[in-house]
Formats: structure tokens, sequence, C-alpha cells
């Protein structure tokens, strides 16, 4: 997905824009009307996004007569065509409007807080957003073989801040049997808790640590993500995860040094 800068996309905009008036000499479903609009959804959604109310109703255009009329003569064909284009022409026209709309809201805010999504859609992008940056970057920004959990906790901190993920560092307090469990992050608006660990000993000791971990923070919250950075201890990744993650919504990434 294209990152726009607010200049770019006002220019992109215009552009856009500007080819309606030649698009209104064409017809309907032409090869030029099918690119401008597939490239008109796209950045609509990577500027706006998918519930955005410029991007829902170019989408919605039909770009054919919906009605009825009384058509005389015996080119029944020739007549719908005729009012399919006269159709096309004025959505072609509505669809300049929505641009023109778009235009101006995104000329009055920044770029970075047009973008509209749903709850459920934002969440599950943040959630994979964190799932990615843990299997994906995670060991590419710790160059050093780390000694302590709190390394690799605080180039995980910095991954999250490029993402622009909100986050919560070393909270909340979960009191359980007894004792106090702290995640190392949470993320309230996707309902995930994330503990890192440094396995450089045996791995059993850890097989209790998070069984503990999870029917603690399980009660707060409803996905887990536990990031074992393995100084080559685990010999059977496979088998050390699967316990944990046959519970529900539990997520271990073993990442190797």
């Amino acid at each position: 997905m294209k990152k726009w800068t607010k200049h770019e996309a006002l220019g992109y905009l215009d552009k856009q824009i500007e080819v309606i008036h030649t698009l209104k000499l064409g017809r309907r479903g032409s090869s030029e009307h099918v690119r401008w609009l597939t490239n008109t959804l796209v950045f609509l959604e990577e500027v706006f996004g998918s519930d955005s109310y410029y991007y829902c109703n170019i989408k919605n255009l039909t770009w054919h007569f919906q009605g009825q009329r009384i058509i005389n003569g015996w080119d029944i064909d020739g007549a719908m065509e005729a009012y399919n284009q006269e159709a096309y022409v004025e959505q072609l026209e509505q669809a300049n409007g929505f641009l023109l709309a778009a235009k101006d809201y995104l000329d009055a805010n920044d770029i970075d807080t047009v973008y509209c999504a749903s709850v459920e859609k934002q969440a599950t992008g943040d959630l994979m957003k964190v799932l990615s940056l843990s299997e994906h970057k995670l060991r590419k920004v710790i160059r050093t073989k780390p000694e302590r959990e709190k390394e690799i906790q605080d180039q995980f901190e910095n991954l999250l801040i490029g993402a622009d993920i909100e986050f919560e560092r070393e909270g909340p307090h979960i009191d359980y049997s007894s004792k106090a469990y702290i995640p190392d992050f949470s993320f309230n608006s996707i309902d995930l808790a994330v503990e890192i660990k440094l396995c450089k000993t045996e791995e059993k000791t850890f097989i209790q640590q998070i069984n503990d971990d999870i029917l603690a923070y399980k009660t707060k919250f409803n996905n887990l993500l536990f990031i074992i950075y393995d100084l080559g201890v685990i010999r059977d990744v496979d088998t050390f995860k699967q316990s944990f993650e046959e519970t529900e919504n539990v997520i271990v990434h073993v990442i190797k040094h």
C-alpha cells in the first residue's frame, strides 16, 4: 500500500477529476473508464479508507440506468443503451462531486487524520501489525546478543512507536491467585497482552511461566502474544509452541538469535 503525502494526494485527486471530462466523451465500461474507476477506488481506499463516504459512494455507482421508462419503436436495445449512456454521464458528474468533496476535506485536514475504517477493521489491522512486527521485524533490529529481556522490550517498543500503534508498557496490573501479573505490553483497542521472554536457560522453566501467564492474562485480555527470544535453547520450536497455542487466541513467536 502506497504511503501518500498530502501534496501527492491532492495532486492525484486533481488528475482523476480532470480525466472525467474525457470519460464523458467515451462509453461506459470502456478500458479507459474501468482503468479510471479502479485507480480511483484504490486511491480512495488507501487515503480515506474503505468505510469513507467518498469511497463507498463512488464504489456504489452502477454506471447504468435504473428505473422505468416507456420505449417507443422497435430498437429496444438501442434505446436502453442510450438511457444507460445518459446514466453513465450523470454518474460521472456525481463522481466528480464526490472527488471535489474529498479534495476539500483533505485540503482542510492533515492526511493522517482523514482515514476512516470501522472499529472492527481497524482492530484487525492493528493486531496484524503487532504480529508482523514480532515475527518479521524484531530480530532485524537486535544486532548484538541480548543479556536482558529489557533490551528486547526496548527494541519492540521502538518498532511499535515507528508503526504508530497505541500501547501501554508494563501494565495493567492483574491480580490472580494471590499474585500480581504485569504484561510487558498491552493494547486495549485490540484486546491484546504481549509478554516477552529471553530464553537462555532450560526451556522447562519457561513452560510453567507461560502457562501461569496465560491463566492470569486471560482474565483480562482475549488475545495473548508471547515473544520468546531464544539463544539456542529450544530444540523443537513446533513442539514447544503446540501446547500453548491449543488455548484459543494464544500465539507464540519463537525468535532465534
